[in-house]
Parts: structure tokens; C-alpha cells; sequence
């Protein structure tokens, strides 16, 4: 058996996709409020051709909310919006998941009517926000009760409900990156003495029940989940990362998932001495298909599928700037250069530059 490239067709869970491409979740903020809109939908479609695509963070409930025009799946108005996105990809060929997430801890009062943000310790999160009255520290969240954190398990439950309805193909969980997931289960972040907190288990309790309880809404087969285990983002960090993510990725095995997505670490996260590399440290633990995020173009996405290290590659600011992307890789052609000024919310230019302007390969 020839070894696969990005362009090899592959199963994921429920669907067989037709490249090895994904579309990586990136938060752009701009939604309309909370509310997916037109262009939303038309930015998604154009980038179809992915094997899949993860949509951007979108909040499960109103206390999720850690960003300006950030959307979420907890009304009746989002799951309209998201219909029109669902739509709009599926009409062009594509398969989308919703990327689920509560930031917990990574919030502003100013973001929440007036309410602290909560997580599993009042432990401030590293840096600082932009909320409706500037650029501000994060200030310490209040920390959840324990009867508390099932009414979450059931907001990630209801979320998972909203967007089969909303016509999405499954859900990706976000389990990275300073958020509450990870803010459960990182020693740095917490330290609770219940049964939330103190052993690896205790910690990953969290993240198990809310995978249990998406998992009976769509199945393993359509769920997936995003870990960072190298993250520095927001002070983040464990005393022995190895044992935490393995354990945690161990256990996932259970669940029948479509896919763990693991980030590899960034710049500033290699200054700090973590885990570098991820996905080949802990592909051998999990049975399932694994999907390998950061700084990866054609040669690298094509030598770590080859190697067998990852089964997917799933690319950021190349899609950004790149809606056909895949085309793109394929035929090995020059690819339009991402504008990070554009990157977060609307510009005065407009909501459509920097997102859905960026040109494609003409027809040959």
C-alpha cells in the first residue's frame, strides 16, 4: 500500500473524505452579534473543497463568551444562522463540523453583563482581553461549585442537539488552548479538591462527561476533539503534561471518536521547554484517526501523513488567505499571502476584506 499524501482519500469517523485536507478552526469574529449571517455562509462555501472544515469557536451558552462578535448555538436565531452556513457548504460539496466551546476563565465581566467568569479555580488567566470597554486584564473567574458543573455538561449537551439541527455534519469539542476544557484539566489551572480536581483522572473527569454526553447526542463517529498538549496560551500549563494527555487521550479510546485534532507547539510555546513533538509523542496511544495541527505546508502536511505520525493535516492562515486551497496544494501553485490586520472582526474597510475577498486560481 502506497503511503498517503494530502490529496489521498480517507475515512473520518462517519464520511469518506475526498483529501486529507481540513479547514482548521479560527475564530474571526464576525458574526453579527452572536448570530451567523450571509457572510459567514459565503466565506465557509468557498472553502469547500477541504476534506472537512471546523468551523471557529461557537459558544454553548451566554457565560461561554470570551470575544467580541463571537458566535454561539444557544438560540433559535444561531441555529438559523449556522443553517444558512450548513447550507451554503453542503451545497458546494463540503462537510462541516461545529467547533463547541466555553471559554470559562479566558473572559471579562464587561463580556458577561456584569458576571464574573467562572472556572474550575479563581485563578486568573495570563494577558489581556479586548471587551466593549477596551483592552483589559483578565481578572480571577469565580470558581464553579461542584453542582454547577453538570448544568455545563448539559449546556455542551443541548449545544450538540443545536447543531444537528442546524444541518452540521458533527462537532468538534474544544479541548485546548486555555479554555474550560483545558482549564479542567491542567494542573496549572486547576485546583479544586472535589472530584473535579488533584489526580489526572479527577481533572479529566470534565472533559470525559462532556465527550459522553455529545457522544449520545451524535455518536462517536461524529464527534471529534481539539487538544493542545504543548499550550501556553493564557498562563496555561501542567506539572507532567506526558501523563495528563496521555491518560486523557487513553481514555478517549472508549468513545469511538471520529478524531482527536492535536496542535503541535508554536514559537512561544517551544521557549518554554514543552512537549515538542505531539502527534507522533502520542499517536501510538490512540486507535483512532488523528488530525495534526501547526505551521504546516504541502512537503511538511504530505512528510507527517507519510511517516504516518497523523492521518489529516489541518491548515490555519493558509485557508484564510487561500479559499482553494487544496487546488492550490495540489498542483504545487503559488498561494495568496495571509494579512494578519485582517484577521480578528471588522475592519473599517469592511466585514468582507481579509475574508472573503482573497482571489483563486483562474481556470487553466
Amino acid at each position: 500500500m502506497n503511503p498517503a499524501t494530502l490529496f489521498t482519500p480517507v475515512k473520518l469517523g462517519a464520511y469518506e473524505l475526498p483529501n486529507r485536507i481540513v479547514m482548521a478552526p479560527m475564530t474571526r469574529l464576525r458574526v453579527d452579534g452572536t448570530v451567523p449571517w450571509s457572510l459567514n455562509a459565503t466565506y465557509y462555501a468557498q472553502r469547500a473543497s477541504a476534506g472537512l472544515i471546523v468551523t471557529e469557536c461557537t459558544m454553548v451558552s451566554p457565560l461561554s463568551l470570551g470575544y467580541l462578535n463571537c458566535p454561539g448555538i444557544y438560540s433559535a436565531a444561531q441555529v438559523e444562522g449556522w443553517q444558512l452556513v450548513t447550507d451554503a457548504v453542503h451545497q458546494a460539496g463540503g462537510r462541516v463540523f461545529l467547533q463547541l466551546w466555553h471559554c470559562g476563565r479566558v473572559s471579562h465581566p464587561s463580556l458577561l453583563d456584569g458576571k464574573l467568569p467562572v472556572a474550575p479555580s479563581a485563578i486568573a488567566a495570563v494577558e489581556e482581553l479586548h471587551t466593549p470597554i477596551g483592552k483589559v486584564p483578565m481578572e480571577p473567574p469565580r470558581a464553579l461549585e461542584t453542582y454547577e458543573i453538570p448544568e455545563i455538561v448539559e449546556q455542551f449537551r443541548q449545544g450538540a442537539k443545536n447543531a444537528k439541527a442546524a444541518g452540521f455534519d458533527g462537532v468538534e469539542l474544544h479541548g485546548a488552548f486555555g479554555y474550560l476544557i483545558d482549564q479542567f484539566l491542567q494542573d496549572v489551572s486547576n485546583q479544586r479538591t472535589d472530584e473535579y480536581g488533584g489526580s489526572i483522572e479527577n481533572r479529566a473527569r470534565f472533559l470525559l462527561e462532556v465527550v459522553g454526553a455529545v457522544v449520545d447526542v451524535w455518536g462517536g463517529d461524529r464527534v471529534g476533539i481539539k487538544l493542545s498538549p504543548s499550550n501556553t496560551f493564557y498562563g496555561m500549563g501542567d506539572s507532567d503534561p506526558e501523563a495528563t494527555f496521555g491518560y486523557v487521550i487513553k481514555a478517549l479510546n472508549r468513545f469511538g471518536l471520529a478524531d482527536i485534532h492535536l496542535m503541535e507547539p508554536n514559537e512561544i510555546d517551544l521557549q518554554k521547554a514543552v512537549l515538542n513533538p505531539v502527534s507522533s509523542r502520542f499517536r501510538p496511544l490512540f486507535q483512532g484517526t488523528v488530525i495534526t495541527n501547526g505551521g504546516y505546508d504541502r512537503d511538511k502536511g504530505n512528510a507527517v501523513l507519510m511517516k504516518g505520525d497523523a492521518d489529516l493535516v489541518s491548515f490555519g492562515q493558509l485557508f484564510i488567505a487561500n479559499p482553494d486551497l487544496p487546488r492550490r496544494l495540489e498542483h504545487n501553485t503559488p498561494l495568496n499571502e495571509p494579512n494578519p490586520k485582517t484577521f480578528y472582526g471588522r475592519g473599517k474597510e469592511g466585514a468582507e476584506v481579509g475574508y472573503t475577498d482573497y482571489s483563486f486560481l483562474q481556470a487553466s
